[in-house]
């Protein structure tokens, strides 16, 4: 009778638990990913209000930070906007890589990317000079072409946000943290409320953008916060 060869059998994958083998999800560098989303908003605030108590002609009351960037010194703004959006646009691709899958991890993390990617449009397309500065400008601003583009894109940029926002708290619904789902449904409001505010005071405006960066900071910290706890491996 002839004899059959057969190979040894390759050995079965160890797992801690029967069934399919489960592998942690990779996470590479979300620590730091992550971070940018924290760095972003005082980033943008702390080299707005420095160069706005610095430079000649700008007056919190009048001007938005946007214009700093008109001017000599404006480069230092457009480094501030370039900085801000790639900050905003790593926070995005960490905040997907650990929350992807689940409730708003899908959609949230992609409207903040918009938000990110509007700073970015803004450093290119400037705001216009207007209400006096730079020094020996117009009180009356003419809206340019660059300058529209400019207002669209952070118009965009801002919805896109809040959309985030109200987006985000699914993830924190879906854990029983109901204070941080409602905050992040009633902080949108108040941004907005500073945008439609901005026709009566520039005050209002740059405190509605304000607020918006910095939730967006106490938005990455408590959504990466409650997701490692939840996937502790998916942190690398």
């Amino acid at each position: 009778m002839a004899r059959t060869l057969s190979a040894p059998a390759a050995p079965a994958p160890e797992s801690g638990c029967s069934g399919a083998l489960s592998l942690p999800r990779p996470v590479p560098r979300v620590r730091g990913l992550l971070a940018g989303g924290l760095v972003a908003g005082p980033l943008f605030l702390g080299a707005g209000v420095a160069q706005g108590l610095s430079r000649d002609g700008f007056d919190f009351t009048r001007n938005a930070i946007s214009q700093l960037a008109l001017g000599g010194p404006g480069w230092i703004q457009v480094v501030s906007f370039l900085l801000t959006g790639a900050s905003v646009l790593a926070g995005a691709v960490g905040m997907h890589r650990v929350l992807g899958g689940g409730p708003g991890g899908t959609w949230g993390p992609r409207l903040v990317g918009v938000f990110g990617a509007s700073f970015l449009v803004a450093a290119v397309f400037r705001a216009d000079a207007g209400a006096g500065f730079p020094v020996g400008a117009p009180d009356a601003a003419r809206l340019s072409a660059h300058g529209a583009v400019h207002m669209v894109a952070g118009m965009v940029g801002y919805l896109a946000f809040c959309a985030a926002s109200v987006v985000l708290a699914r993830a924190f619904t879906a854990r029983g943290q109901r204070g941080r789902a409602v905050a992040s449904r009633i902080v949108p409001v108040g941004v907005l409320a500073g945008f439609a505010g901005s026709s009566a005071s520039v005050l209002a405006f740059t405190a509605g953008a304000g607020l918006g960066l910095v939730w967006l900071t106490a938005l990455t910290a408590m959504t990466a916060r409650t997701a490692m706890a939840a996937r502790p491996a998916a942190v690398g």
